[in-house]
């Protein structure tokens, strides 16, 4: 489904009337998933429903529109879990991708609040399929770009963990989510994904025209989701220090692969493997965005991973 640019409210109404119900959308309970995901009885308040569709339907109203003849990007961040680490990361990276991406006005970031750290509205599964639909309600197609940066845990064989004790959990495998992306018609992808096994999403969403990033491969974990860390070792390098160092997307990946190599080498873990699929006709709209990245290298934002020592 693609919702109008124009009366696309009335439908994102009717799909979150229903949002909560296990199963819909993207959240599934994968067949491999642990005892732990199977959780259906979780059920919101009525006040937080209430809160939560006024703060998701003001976000994605106040996105702008697309550039006619302009390849822009729409940016959607989503922390999937709870665990302080993900939305601290989360937040600052809707801030990063942004200005990288030159999308500041289009960009969602769905995740917890922490003090005065606000986010656009909680980071469900629900929530990123609203903003997937509103994302390909307003771009050119033909075009535009989804720029995806999700953070969470992950379960081998399953896909990414969702946890948030007030609003439900499951599993979000890679089949469903390549099947919401594909039923919007978002063709133009940059979807980066950090969790562990992250690498089992790129067989089902590498298309010729999706650039797919994971922090580890299908069979590795990746690490530095401590609780209490700024940055998970993936969000540390890609985000709050290769993107934030003027170059093309593709040699700011090959210079985070090489700093996490390096600190796991350091660490005496084994390799996270970090992954990149590069379709092949995705050099357009790579090199356009790439041309009105900031040539201005930008500081560092909060602390490295705990586990790093530093």
């Amino acid at each position: 489904m693609r919702y109008p640019a124009r009366g696309w409210k009335n439908e994102a109404v009717k799909r979150f009337s229903n949002a909560w119900m296990l199963g819909a959308g993207l959240l599934v309970l994968a067949a491999s998933a642990p005892a732990q995901f199977a959780q259906p009885g979780i059920q919101p308040s009525p006040t937080q429903v209430a809160e939560d569709h006024r703060r998701i339907m003001g976000a994605l109203d106040g996105l702008k529109p697309q550039r006619p003849d302009t390849v822009d990007a729409y940016v959607i961040v989503a922390a999937l879990d709870t665990d302080p680490v993900f939305g601290r990361e989360a937040r600052e990276a809707g801030r990063v991708l942004a200005s990288r991406f030159d999308a500041v006005g289009r960009t969602i970031v769905l995740a917890e609040d922490e003090g005065d750290q606000r986010a656009d509205a909680a980071g469900t599964p629900q929530h990123l399929e609203l903003a997937l639909a509103r994302a390909a309600a307003l771009m050119d197609r033909n075009e535009d770009v989804l720029v995806l940066y999700t953070t969470s845990h992950g379960t081998p064989r399953a896909g990414l963990n969702y946890q948030d004790p007030s609003r439900g959990t499951g599993i979000i495998g890679p089949a469903q989510f390549a099947a919401t992306l594909d039923q919007h018609g978002l063709q133009n992808r940059l979807i980066i994904l950090q969790s562990c096994f992250s690498g089992q999403f790129i067989p089902v969403l590498a298309t010729p025209r999706t650039v797919v990033v994971t922090a580890a491969s299908a069979m590795h974990p990746s690490f530095g989701c401590s609780a209490g860390n700024d940055w998970t070792f993936f969000g540390h390098a890609l985000i709050n220090l290769a993107l934030r160092k003027p170059d093309s997307f593709a040699r700011q990946f090959r210079r985070a692969y090489v700093t996490i190599n390096g600190w796991e080498q350091k660490l005496g873990i084994e390799p996270s493997n970090p992954q990149i699929s590069i379709g092949g006709d995705t050099a357009g709209w790579l090199a356009a965005l790439d041309a009105r990245a900031s040539k201005i290298e930008s500081a560092p934002v909060g602390r490295p991973p705990s586990e790093l020592g530093e």
